[in-house]
């Protein structure tokens, strides 16, 4: 078997295993011997994170986050891409919500468009990039929950081997908000733009009262971040599988 070949697997007809191999072994530890480091976040300080962050490509915002959980979404304008990073200690979720683009690792490329869904273990290096028309918009599902967990290898932009940014802009009318029934929980309730809406939904809600609208359904129980495997649903592409009518999940959808 090639190194391509255990590093990228075919899991179903929308979700794409992308796992570490010896290239990315060898590119982390030539990145922290050259003084990459990751940081920690601390919830009760990095309130910036709770804001839009503008990035040379386009922007990111937080869409929800709880103490093991963190989904964010990206705006990658068209012709532009993300730096070739890393997230050595967490696993990463990439879901396309509109859009066409490539996700290219050290062994590989993968097309993207709407449905699709990457596992991105953690140490696999990265970069997406929005092949157009227009921008390309992925919700990006994290765990565990620490945005400093970065390395950029490469970068168009020259911000190889620097940490996550600070800058940040305020969006008074779109506030992330407690869920009161979910420890530790906050909500984004819909894109900037206003092209999609994100609720919290019981596995009942969903179950009897399936949207057209939906994209994709995130669970938010603890079962998959402790197991490493987070059941995505996506029923815009056809996936019938059955949501668990006992747990909450965070759905995604056009607005």
């Amino acid at each position: 078997m090639s190194e391509t070949t255990q590093h990228i697997a075919q899991m179903s007809d929308l979700m794409v295993r992308i796992d570490p191999g010896p290239r990315d072994f060898s590119a982390l530890n030539e990145a922290i011997r050259k003084g990459s480091r990751t940081g920690n976040e601390n919830p009760n300080e990095d309130h910036h994170l709770n804001q839009i962050i503008p990035k040379p490509w386009g922007m990111e915002y937080r869409i929800y986050t709880d103490d093991f959980i963190d989904v964010w979404n990206l705006k990658i304008n068209e012709g532009e891409s993300t730096s070739m990073h890393v997230h050595p200690r967490k696993l990463t979720y990439l879901l396309c919500l509109a859009g066409q683009g490539v996700t290219d690792t050290l062994s590989g490329a993968i097309p993207v468009g709407p449905g699709t869904i990457l596992r991105i273990g953690g140490g696999a290096f990265h970069s997406s990039k929005s092949i157009g028309p227009g921008p390309l918009w992925l919700a990006e599902v994290e765990t565990p929950r620490n945005k400093y967990d970065l390395i950029r290898l490469r970068d168009n932009y020259d911000r190889q081997g620097t940490a996550y940014e600070q800058e940040h802009v305020e969006v008074p009318d779109l506030p992330a908000t407690a869920v009161t029934y979910l420890p530790q929980a906050k909500l984004r309730d819909r894109s900037p733009d206003g092209d999609f809406a994100f609720r919290i939904r019981s596995g009942a809600d969903i179950f009897y009262r399936r949207q057209p609208s939906d994209l994709f359904h995130i669970p938010l129980g603890l079962t998959g971040v402790v197991t490493g495997e987070i059941d995505i649903l996506a029923p815009a592409q056809g996936d019938t599988r059955r949501t668990a009518l006992d747990q909450y999940y965070l759905s995604l959808a056009l607005d």
